[in-house]
């Protein structure tokens, strides 16, 4: 069975190596990519390894994107309008918590909408684009 894939942008490596590594001491089969930092390792994030870290995540069952940063979601945006794929969604949660409870419902087989539907419900000051 497949799992909604989620892929962490963050301007830093570390933060986002981080995030995946607490998210695995629990949840291992989740497909989990990480776009972070920019190619020749500054702090920063990249159209090119969110649009790949997109591709390698998504087995079939839809994305959600996290992000630490404005900047990273507005790439985040514009690979979103390259890709026009309802599948794939910012999700307006934070990015440890939010990813953290996303990869615990992706490895139940929850569906991209029920997971939003928890994160909408545990960050509902977030729901502008959860619904």
């Amino acid at each position: 069975m497949a799992n909604v894939g989620i892929v962490l942008i963050s301007h830093s490596v570390q933060i986002a190596s981080g995030v995946k590594e607490l998210i695995q001491q629990v949840i291992q089969e989740v497909p989990i990519e990480l776009a972070a930092g920019t190619e020749d390792g500054r702090i920063g994030t990249t159209i090119e390894k969110i649009s790949s870290a997109i591709d390698a995540a998504n087995k079939g069952d839809g994305v959600l994107l996290f992000y630490d940063l404005g900047s990273a979601k507005m790439n985040a945006e514009v690979v979103l309008e390259m890709l026009a794929d309802d599948q794939i969604v910012i999700a307006e949660a934070p990015i440890v918590e939010g990813s953290y409870i996303a990869a615990v419902e992706a490895s139940m087989g929850k569906t991209m909408e029920e997971i939003l539907e928890t994160l909408w419900t545990g960050f509902p000051a977030n729901d502008n684009n959860m619904k």
